[in-house]
């Protein structure tokens, strides 16, 4: 690892942008070291999002300067930036779903043959090599669309990685990983080699293990740079919101656990799910915890029609039912609605404001004779925004410009627009700051109390811990732990997991 203190990889001088009156960045300045991992903090909407864009070559900053090793560095594309030295893996992938994963590791270069045409077995054996070195087991040949959530994130890291970059940035990378020894073990390997890596996150426990030091960004400028083993959660915390944060704490209550049933299901089987059986109470809030493609995602798109029950039941109230699709999920009798794992591919409307993403969860409420009400839509935007605190200045924005947090305040509006008495959750608060988070929790919990049922997924054990009633934990397409009260223990859920419950190992159903 490389020591000169003196030389930094990058140095970033108040750099700002504006878009029109909306200040993105007011002055950021920051250096990160040779052979250092750099943690960039910051609420969402603090302007991480824009640093990186700006970093990468995707916007260019209105003033300010960055030097890459000593010299000027200031790229007008993505290509640029990774010429001079910089490549980053995106917290929003920006990989195309529709070519391959040789192709997509390829890009902007297939590597092509006679006659100058395009040679897949080049292109695959490249990705083979790419794959093998950084320890990724996945088909060259198979298209990323096809590809899990968390594997299109491991392969944006692994592009990221294959660059050589000198500064690598990593934005959020863990947000969908069920276990960190992967990447971590690869981000130590680069450092050994001296690269530099600007590491974004939501989870200090994860900057703690990594970084020495951190920026704080708030309101679109650099507070300090902190040394994290000198500086406390609590004080990164003010720093960030410039406040003291209060912590989220929910009781859990033992009448939710006997309370009647609103969603039941028995012995269901569909994709991968293989004979889940639960309930979800009046008044609950159950999670789902497991690794990677374990069945959560098929169990939650059978609640909602989206992926075809081969058998068994699901009873809303006591009545039996059958979501189809997520327009007859919504009807009358069964009520659900979905949070979707994704945001940006499964979930928001990039180009419509903000207002227009929320009210599309409740047309019916918002529209007479097929014609959308102005007044209906504004002042149910109006009352489901204050639920989840989204500020009523994001109304008109194109929600695709706001942070991600702000944009998964403004989904969760507008599934709760729909008035849905069931609500799946999929990891809500995947790559969102501390304190949207604590909205998000809020919102949960009083609906939940409003008489709701939730059925929650995270990718956060201490998520899961927080806020459930119960937890049920998935292993290969089965339900084979029900906790509920103080049994939901970290330790129990990650045993249960990794197919250990009660000191034995699980067979898998193949």
């Amino acid at each position: 690892m490389a020591t000169d203190a003196n030389s930094p990889t990058l140095n970033v001088s108040n750099l700002q942008k504006a878009y029109g009156p909306t200040v993105a960045l007011g002055g950021v300045s920051f250096t990160i070291l040779p052979g250092e991992v750099h943690a960039l903090l910051g609420e969402n909407g603090a302007g991480k999002s824009t640093l990186v864009k700006i970093l990468s070559g995707v916007v260019r900053p209105d003033s300010g300067s960055a030097e890459l090793m000593g010299v000027k560095y200031a790229p007008d594309s993505i290509l640029t930036a990774r010429k001079e030295g910089v490549a980053t893996a995106f917290q929003e992938l920006s990989l195309l779903p529709n070519l391959t994963v040789a192709e997509n590791l390829a890009l902007p270069k297939l590597k092509k043959g006679a006659l100058r045409l395009i040679s897949r077995p080049d292109n695959e054996k490249h990705a083979a090599d790419i794959l093998d070195r950084y320890g990724l087991p996945l088909n060259p040949r198979k298209p990323v669309s096809q590809l899990t959530l968390a594997d299109r994130q491991r392969l944006e890291i692994v592009r990221a990685l294959s660059q050589s970059p000198k500064l690598l940035i990593l934005d959020e990378p863990t947000a969908v990983l069920s276990s960190t020894d992967w990447l971590f073990d690869l981000i130590r390997a680069e450092t050994e080699k001296g690269t530099s890596i600007l590491y974004i996150s939501h989870r200090l426990n994860e900057i703690r293990e990594l970084c020495a030091r951190g920026t704080v960004l708030r309101s679109g400028r650099s507070i300090a740079t902190a040394e994290l083993d000198k500086t406390g959660d609590a004080a990164i915390f003010e720093m960030m919101v410039g406040t003291n944060l209060a912590s989220f704490s929910r009781e859990r209550s033992v009448s939710n656990q006997t309370a009647e049933p609103r969603l039941q299901v028995a012995d269901l089987h569909a994709g991968s799910v293989n004979g889940a059986s639960f309930s979800v109470p009046v008044g609950g809030i159950v999670g789902v915890a497991g690794l990677d493609g374990q069945g959560q995602s098929d169990l939650f798109h059978a609640l909602y029609g989206l992926t075809p029950i081969k058998s068994g039941e699901v009873r809303i109230d006591g009545k039996s039912v059958r979501p189809r699709s997520p327009a007859h999920a919504l009807k009358a009798g069964i009520e659900i609605s979905l949070l979707p794992e994704e945001r940006k591919t499964q979930g928001i409307f990039p180009t419509l404001s903000v207002r227009h993403n929320v009210a599309l969860g409740a047309m019916s409420k918002v529209s007479r004779f097929g014609v959308v009400s102005r007044t209906l839509g504004r002042s149910l935007v109006r009352d489901v925004a204050k639920r989840v605190d989204l500020a009523d200045r994001y109304f008109n924005f194109q929600i695709g410009d706001l942070s991600g947090g702000n944009q998964q305040k403004a989904l969760l509006a507008r599934v709760l627009s729909t008035g849905a008495r069931t609500l799946l959750l999929f990891d809500p608060t995947r790559g969102v700051d501390v304190g949207t988070k604590q909205a998000i929790y809020e919102a949960i919990h009083n609906y939940a109390a409003a008489g709701g049922a939730v059925l929650l997924y995270s990718s956060e054990l201490s998520e899961i811990v927080q806020l459930c009633d119960q937890c049920l934990v998935v292993y290969d397409g089965r339900i084979v732990a029900h906790l509920e009260g103080d049994e939901i223990e970290e330790r129990r859920i990650v045993a249960a997991a990794t197919g250990h419950v009660d000191g034995k190992a699980l067979r898998s159903a193949a």
